[in-house]
């Protein structure tokens, strides 16, 4: 049965729903036509797609592109597809297009390049906004190995009492002053957003923020902006691919079996 068949489209959801967008271009710096490499005989968007689909609360799944090769790629295969502007600086407000016709009250940012992202994940992701009415965001974090601290591509998240983020950086955070005294909570941060649709819309309106723009992390407008971030702990990291390494480590991955 395709992904499609099984959840109904995004025109048919009713309010209090979550809608899964996954925004996808074919423009990559490092692995151009990311979202059509081929993995264990599929392209890459549709392992997403489909791992996306199985999440339970999801009411649909999206795949949004301004690329004719993308739009070909998922309509292949049964998926559902939108086209929009070429023109969008980041994945958010390539979404936000999306979601403005949507008919829902969460949408569900999944990125691209994340072919391993457990269908698990995503439910936890979702559960503090379904849950509370009060939760504008919520995204994923698991504990963070300490040889990935001071890299750049890793993104850490700390967080207050209850679980909000307090900020996102590339660097080294906390700073740590005494070694030998009691050990934050930090965490790797893992891209997948839940927003409530007017939340996301809201942000897709305001232009980028200091932090956003020095960290490069579009997270931080709304952390400048005054919403709450809810950060999950998950056990279930996932594997994005940003690179050729990645591409085969994924392959690796595939070929024993943690793609079925």
């Amino acid at each position: 049965m395709h992904p499609s068949a099984a959840f109904r489209t995004p025109e048919s959801a009713t309010p209090a729903t979550a809608i899964v967008v996954i925004p996808a271009r074919f423009a990559s710096s490092r692995l151009p036509g990311k979202p059509l490499v081929e993995i264990a005989g599929r392209p890459m968007i549709e392992h997403v797609y489909r791992r996306a689909a199985r999440a339970r609360g999801v009411a649909g799944v999206v795949v949004a592109t301004d690329d004719a090769r993308i739009a070909r790629a998922v309509e292949g295969f049964g998926g559902t597809v939108v086209m929009t502007r070429a023109d969008h600086a980041s994945g958010t407000d390539r979404i936000a297009e999306v979601a403005a016709a949507l008919r829902c009250d969460l949408i569900v940012n999944v990125q691209g390049d994340e072919p391993l992202i457990e269908p698990a994940a995503i439910e936890e992701a979702i559960a503090p906004a379904a849950a509370d009415p009060g939760v504008q965001m919520s995204t994923l974090g698991c504990r963070l190995d300490e040889g990935d601290a001071a890299n750049p591509h890793v993104v850490k998240v700390v967080v207050d009492q209850l679980g909000f983020a307090l900020y996102f950086s590339r660097a080294p955070i906390p700073y740590r002053r005494d070694a030998g005294g009691p050990q934050p909570s930090v965490y790797r941060h893992i891209g997948l957003y839940v927003y409530r649709r007017d939340v996301l819309l809201r942000l897709a309106s305001l232009p980028p923020t200091p932090l956003e723009r020095a960290e490069s992390l579009e997270q931080l407008r709304a952390l400048e902006h005054g919403y709450r971030i809810r950060v999950v702990e998950t056990a279930h990291p996932s594997v994005a691919v940003d690179t050729p390494e990645d591409l085969e480590r994924v392959r690796r991955l595939a070929a024993a079996g943690l793609l079925a």
